[in-house]
């Protein structure tokens, strides 16, 4: 039993007719080993019960959803978005449908030169040079990872673009006005996007610790520690101030969003337990409920494909993941 909930509020959360959840919960709750008979029946049950099957079932035969030059740019109900909520959903990257449309975005998402991902393709395939973005680049290598995806040399090239490119300017300098910093003034201006940055950490923290090169690891240093000196959610320059009163909103899935909750979600299956992340945990932990769960407060319900949960009710995802949160944060406190 997880010490941290209600016996009721797990069993709420191991119902199988959600099986993602039910899945993970065995997994990070229970702690009980990926091999053993129950949690591989909740994880062959994801891709037949629920959200997984029913996107999947809207896909084209060619790999992608919707219009396939709008794999990115129809938001939320484009190849991109799809396999992004698949992946969140713990569905299965050996599933021919996953990998024919990991395949799609391989070929007309990647630019061929940086390695990069581009929100629209050219007319030979490949992503556009030009149209290459942090957030995009790290969501995608991280359903290619999630995917199993690490050993192809695509995948590996990407990794070179973050290691090589990924920047994390906090206002005090500007990036040098060469590509692709001289695009995007969002993405790489003086102060680097946040979403950029969680993004690629989140891509990265899917790599074993023994397969991170030097390169990764100092990014995902740099990375960790942007995050840190902004407490998560603060201006850094000004830390009475919130940098953006949406991120302490709680949501799922976010797509290109964030929140304090994936933040530190990924901080936390790092490792990294740090003082300037308690206020973060300290709201997380103010909006349980009074019968241990946490409501949806931001949802992009009615512009996706399938929509997860309810916005305003109570949420088996938001609360499995504050749970996930508050037990890391509280080992070896």
């Amino acid at each position: 039993m997880c010490e941290f909930t209600s016996k009721e509020t797990i069993n709420w959360l191991l119902d199988p007719k959600d099986p993602s959840v039910r899945y993970l919960t065995l997994k990070e709750l229970w702690d009980i080993p990926e091999t053993d008979a129950e949690v591989l029946r909740a994880k062959s049950a994801i891709m037949q019960i629920g959200p997984v099957p029913a996107i999947l079932g809207q896909q084209e035969p060619e790999g992608f959803w919707g219009k396939p030059e709008d794999f990115y740019m129809d938001k939320y109900r484009g190849t991109v978005w799809q396999l992004l909520v698949l992946a969140e959903l713990e569905a299965d990257g050996s599933d021919e449908r996953i990998r024919k449309a990991c395949e799609f975005i391989l070929i007309h998402s990647q630019d061929h030169e940086s390695g990069g991902f581009a929100y629209q393709g050219t007319a030979k395939n490949g992503g556009r040079h030009s149209g290459v973005i942090p957030c995009l680049t790290g969501n995608v290598l991280w359903f290619l990872l999630k995917f199993g995806y690490f050993g192809d040399s695509r995948v590996q090239k990407a990794l070179n673009w973050v290691t090589a490119y990924q920047r994390f300017d906090d206002g005090e300098t500007l990036p040098p006005r060469v590509w692709p910093y001289n695009k995007f003034e969002p993405c790489w201006g003086k102060h680097t996007c946040h979403m950029g940055v969680v993004k690629t950490l989140k891509a990265l923290a899917q790599i074993p610790p023994g397969l991170r090169t030097t390169m990764i690891r100092q990014t995902m240093e740099n990375a960790a520690e942007f995050l840190l000196i902004h407490h998560i959610f603060k201006k850094s320059h000004n830390l009475s101030q919130v940098s953006k009163p949406g991120w302490l909103r709680l949501g799922f899935p976010l797509m290109y969003q964030t929140d304090i909750l994936e933040i530190l979600l990924i901080l936390l299956q790092l490792g990294f337990r740090d003082p300037r992340m308690q206020e973060a945990v300290d709201i997380l932990v103010s909006k349980q409920t009074g019968n241990g769960s946490w409501l949806m407060e931001n949802s992009f319900n009615g512009r996706m494909r399938k929509n997860i949960e309810v916005k305003g009710k109570e949420s088996k995802w938001i609360t499995l993941n504050a749970l996930r949160v508050i037990k890391a944060f509280s080992t070896n406190q």
